[in-house]
């Protein structure tokens, strides 16, 4: 009877494991889960955003995850991050080199955003008559950086393939002529980028003959460096007017500057 009952007792033990692992496993699963969804609050340095999106901590705060501005992209340029895109989960971005933005002038996917996570008044202008309108040139995606140690062009090899495609044409990029010093009788016609213009829509880089990408967009905080308050640009009015709010007393920064330009210029090697 002992043996009988032990086996009786053995199919309930096994039960018993088995509801052990599929509980391991659910926990598992349900772990994963929630750790995609804390993902998608956190800011990714590369990401690439839709035109008109706020800051990247704002814009997590702000989106919602609805798909609408994906929804209206006529082109299906914008992608809907999923768990392994290393980009915040069920949050739009582009992937410039596969499918780009095309610089849409109704700008749908600003348009379709119910909560303010793409503000239209960072892609809206006014016309002559003072009447605002949305105006795509003002997009701020990213900025077009580009890498002159892989680009041809600037080997000398005639290429302007990111330059034909740009929408903002001798703008955002222009060809600058340079003298090819290898050869001394060759022109090297190399692309430049203009951040001023430069919406980062990535047209470029899509472009780009290259195995890798020579030229490819970069969030705009990566792309470009920082300037010091201290400096100055003389040619730029607006920027010049910071020097009448400067008071009479100035701060040595360095010991250099303790000399005068005479004195240190022509006793110190320079």
């Amino acid at each position: 009877m002992a043996a009988l009952e032990g086996e009786e007792k053995m199919p309930e033990r096994r039960q018993f494991l088995a509801g052990l692992l599929r509980g391991a496993g659910a926990a598992a699963v349900g772990g994963f889960a929630w750790a995609g969804f804390l993902d998608g609050k956190k800011a990714y340095p590369t990401v690439l955003r839709p035109p008109g999106a706020v800051e990247e901590e704002k814009f997590l705060a702000k989106c919602t995850k609805c798909g609408l501005c994906a929804e209206a992209c006529p082109y299906k340029s914008l992608v809907i991050a999923e768990p392994g895109d290393e980009r915040p989960i069920g949050t739009p971005y582009f992937g410039m080199r596969d499918n780009p933005c095309r610089m849409c002038r109704d700008i749908p996917c600003a348009v379709a955003c119910p909560t303010g996570a793409l503000d239209l008044s960072l892609v809206t202008d006014q016309d002559g008559q003072g009447r605002e309108r949305l105006n795509i040139n003002r997009a701020n995606i990213g900025l077009a950086v580009i890498d002159r140690e892989t680009c041809i062009a600037y080997w000398g090899i005639q290429c302007d393939a990111c330059y034909r495609v740009c929408p903002v044409i001798d703008k955002a990029l222009t060809v600058e002529r340079t003298v090819n010093d290898r050869t001394g009788k060759h022109a090297i016609l190399a692309p430049v980028v203009h951040s001023e213009h430069c919406t980062g829509c990535g047209m470029c880089e899509r472009a780009c003959v290259t195995k890798k990408a020579s030229i490819f967009v970069l969030p705009i905080k990566l792309a470009m460096g920082e300037s010091s308050d201290r400096y100055v640009r003389g040619w730029d009015e607006k920027d010049e007017q910071r020097l009448e709010d400067i008071s009479e007393e100035t701060k040595t920064v360095t010991p250099r500057s303790e000399k005068s330009p005479l004195e240190y210029l022509n006793k110190d090697g320079f």
